[in-house]
């Protein structure tokens, strides 16, 4: 089957593919056309996920979909962007209809549940490769970016942490008595992480700075230190562990929160004065530390003294 013919049969007929919303014109032209509402910025990410390295491979493509899809409208909802649209650069070994048709399924259920429409792309021979471009827009002045947190703000995490990295084990030497209660929660939290944007709405206007958790929570607290000019004192009993994560292995559970990445929550400095109210409409946003003068990140134990770290998050060409 050729490009043109996978491109028809499996995506252009997809309804997640079809003009409506904010795209204008979709798939079928060389580019396409994306309204922006007045007043609003565009928010532009890239994510490329490789297999072997962003996911194991052979895998489920169903779940892949959800997965690809979700990992980049996180960068959108990092932003505070609603989200409007995506491309979807797809690197194939060979053409596989049921395959792809599986992988379309999952790329629309998470499409339907953020609210985004594919508008394009390109299919290429190759080694399994999936690079998505999400579109989002925010209304000028309201963006949330990792240069903003000020001495004195608290510091949360959106949700639990440590539960995908928790999962990794499990597609190269799965412990042979770990219960399906356990098991079920910690793939689920890789194959279908869930994008904060209902969050990253409320935040515009009232964060400091925001990031959402992908390498790791100490690496990516690091990219807030180092825009900001700030240091984030982290305190590690403060931390939400997921509770799966300490069933599968309570000795490792912290540094997967610390280090494991994959977490697509967000991390976010916020005044005091909001606090009542963010725990009010999202209630496992837990409070970890605080903003100070200084610089890097700090991570404490419950008397208040620094931890050694060996490792802070996932690095490409370490």
């Amino acid at each position: 089957m050729q490009e043109f013919e996978l491109i028809g049969k499996v995506f252009r007929q997809a309804t997640y593919a079809q003009a409506g919303g904010a795209v204008e014109q979709s798939i079928g032209d060389d580019c396409a056309l994306i309204r922006v509402p007045d007043g609003h910025r565009l928010c532009v990410s890239t994510d490329s996920l490789l297999a072997g390295v962003h996911f194991p491979w052979p895998c489920d493509p169903f779940l892949l979909g959800q997965r690809a899809l979700a990992v980049a409208v996180s960068d959108l909802a990092a932003c505070g962007a609603e989200p409007l649209a995506f491309t979807l650069a797809l690197s194939l070994p060979q053409p596989d209809s049921a395959w792809l048709e599986a992988f379309s399924r999952g790329l629309a259920q998470m499409a339907a549940q953020c609210a985004i429409r594919l508008a394009g792309g390109d299919t290429t021979a190759g080694p399994l490769n999936i690079g998505i471009t999400v579109m989002g827009s925010v209304p000028a002045g309201q963006a949330l970016l990792r240069s903003c947190a000020r001495d004195g703000e608290l510091l949360y995490v959106s949700g639990p942490l440590g539960a995908a990295a928790a999962a990794l084990p499990l597609f190269t030497d799965p412990p042979p008595f770990l219960a399906e209660a356990v098991r079920c929660p910690l793939l689920q939290a890789f194959w279908q992480p869930q994008p904060q944007l209902a969050l990253g709405y409320w935040l515009r206007g009232k964060a400091g700075a925001v990031i959402d958790i992908s390498d790791g929570l100490l690496a990516d607290a690091g990219h807030i230190a180092a825009e900001s000019g700030v240091q984030l004192q982290i305190h590690a009993q403060q931390l939400p562990l997921a509770g799966a994560a300490v069933q599968a292995d309570a000795a490792q559970a912290l540094q997967w929160a610390l280090a494991g990445g994959d977490d697509y929550q967000l991390l976010f400095s916020l005044s005091s004065v909001h606090a009542a109210e963010l725990a009010q409409l999202f209630p496992q946003a837990r409070c970890i530390g605080r903003v100070s003068t200084g610089q890097g990140v700090q991570l404490l134990d419950a008397c208040g003294h620094a931890l050694p770290v060996e490792q802070r998050g996932y690095q490409h060409f370490s």
